[in-house]
């Protein structure tokens, strides 16, 4: 646990990739098998979950420290982070705690979460006062689920590669899907000699990088080098069949099991040996995409009732094949990949099983038309790939392009104001937005990005200086400061006071020029739910 913890200290300390790989490299080479896996598990993003609870910890961490509970919730927020302030306020240990990270994880994390209160209380106390401050902050980090560190998944791999010598694409087809932290999946996923047969695994995904106009569209080459296709608002999803089983993977490596029973009926038809790459996509009919909120009303869901089934079914878009026969196709172009999905959905045609359909190659500027009318058709713009390009490991630059639609903008005016997380802590960094309803604010948005350093400081100090009431973390303001606020959509929400809810809300500028008065009002925001446009033929 203290090479974990040094390895933790070192990449939060440099921000340079040759620094961070080397320190990788360093802390595998001398780590157990069982640890460097547990190390794996947590330096890919995931978590081990919140192990007790953070009231619980803010108490008892108070009482070992023999300051008052006021003290330390000013403390924390402050610190703006519990890990932090408890290896801040609790006294310094006697450096005896000798546990390996695998040891931590496995005989003291993961065994308090069924443990009585009192007991993960002792518990807890014992680890804090055996431990150093930088010790006790990475514990704390496991213990509330709240670990992450300047390590991508992609720099993870390449510090595993020179690790092991084993290629980064092999390394990457590994990790992916269900990671088993134990010494022998570790040395299975470093071993130069060990096959990849298992049924299950996932590829790792190939990601588009954005354009963002015209001008840079052009600056991709000739129109007919790519393939234009609509990029829908789904669920990105790879579906595998081998050996006689199905699996439906997530982007985010989370097997999808009976959430999507058409789904995995419809890939029932497909030969051993096929991998799909695609998107999950609620449909009234197969060719009629609905729009991505009625597809969250199944997602979560662990079992789908027929209710359910028939107002909201799914379809499987598939745009990609990954594998064909148990052959790994994917330094195929994808003019070629193509193809063979074609060919092979022709055979089985499932009901619930679709390609995507491309657009004839066209020029640029008429692509940029079919672009405009993305909303209509549910689809967040259009997605070009290049027909000669392999399928990437990543977000590799040339391969795939998201062109996607212009978000909504509407002005809102800020009414509340939070301090932020991390190296935000001490600043008020996280703004909630009104628009009009008659002559009064409705609150339609929560936002934290968009705005420079230089401008969150000038909107810190003025909310400290203009605040008109306090309800715990959250400041009340008086609404004087306007902001450009961009979304990707709306849709109708009982929960919310305005009646909509924004997707993906982000501050565009901080609009000087305004004052209050002229912020949008509601009726403006609530008409973006539904903006006609006349549709437009494709050639």
């Amino acid at each position: 646990m203290i090479h974990f913890a040094e390895l933790y200290t070192r990449l939060d300390r440099t921000t340079k990739t040759n620094q961070k790989i080397s320190a990788l490299i360093h802390y595998f080479e001398a780590a157990d098998p069982a640890d460097a896996a547990w190390a794996t598990y947590f330096l890919s993003g995931n978590r081990l979950g919140r192990v007790i609870a953070t009231q619980l910890v803010r108490t008892w961490a108070a009482e070992e420290a023999d300051i008052p509970a006021w003290l330390f919730e000013e403390s924390y927020q402050t610190v703006g982070d519990l890990a932090e302030t408890v290896a801040l306020v609790v006294p310094d240990g006697n450096h005896h705690y000798s546990k390996s990270l695998a040891e931590c994880v496995c005989e003291d994390l993961l065994p308090m979460r069924d443990l009585p209160e009192a007991d993960q209380r002792s518990r807890t106390l014992q680890i804090w006062r055996n431990t150093t401050k930088q010790v006790r902050f990475v514990f704390m980090k496991l213990l509330t689920g709240g670990f992450r560190v300047g390590v991508s998944k992609r720099l993870l791999i390449r510090a595993l590669s020179k690790h092991s010598g084993v290629n980064t694409e092999v390394i990457a087809h590994r990790l992916m899907g269900t990671w088993e932290s134990t010494a022998e999946s570790f040395l299975r996923l470093v071993d130069p000699d060990e096959g990849d047969s298992v049924a299950s695994r996932p590829y790792p995904f190939c990601l588009a990088h954005a354009v963002d106009n015209k001008r840079s569209i052009e600056q991709l080459g000739e129109h007919n080098e790519y393939a234009a296709e609509w990029k829908w608002d789904g669920i990105r999803g790879q579906l595998i069949r081998r050996q006689g089983q199905t699996f439906l993977w997530s982007r985010g490596e989370i097997l999808m099991e009976n959430t999507w029973p058409e789904i995995e009926a419809a890939a029932a038809s497909l030969p051993d040996g096929t991998v799909l790459d695609g998107e999950i996509l609620a449909a009234a009919t197969v060719g009629d995409v609905l729009p991505f909120d009625q597809l969250q009303r199944r997602i979560g869901k662990k079992r789908v009732g027929k209710k359910l089934l028939k107002e909201v079914p799914v379809v499987f878009h598939a745009f990609d094949l990954l594998e064909r026969e148990g052959e790994d196709i994917r330094l195929e172009p994808f003019a070629s990949r193509r193809k063979k999905l074609e060919a092979l959905l022709r055979k089985v045609d499932p009901p619930n099983l679709r390609i995507t359909q491309l657009m004839q190659q066209t020029a640029w500027d008429q692509l940029a038309k079919i672009r405009e009318t993305s909303r209509q058709h549910h689809a967040e713009g259009l997605m070009l790939k290049r027909l000669d390009a392999s399928y990437s490991v990543g977000r590799v630059t040339g391969t795939w392009w998201k062109w996607k639609v212009d978000p909504h903008t509407i002005d809102g005016v800020l009414i509340y104001g939070q301090k932020g997380h991390g190296r935000r802590a001490n600043l008020f960094s996280d703004y909630t937005f009104a628009v009009w309803d008659g002559d009064a604010l409705v609150p339609f948005a929560k936002a934290y990005s968009g705005l420079s350093d230089q401008e969150i400081r000038q909107v810190d100090r003025f909310i400290r200086q203009n605040t008109s009431e306090s309800f715990g973390p959250v400041r009340s303001v008086t609404p004087t400061l306007v902001m450009e606020i961009a979304f990707e959509g709306l849709r109708i929400s009982k929960r919310h006071k305005s009646g909509v809810a924004t997707r993906f809300p982000r501050i565009v500028r901080w609009r000087h020029d305004k004052q209050p008065s002229d912020a949008s009002s509601l009726a403006e925001l609530k008409a973006l739910l539904d903006s006609p446009t006349e549709p437009i033929e494709q050639p």
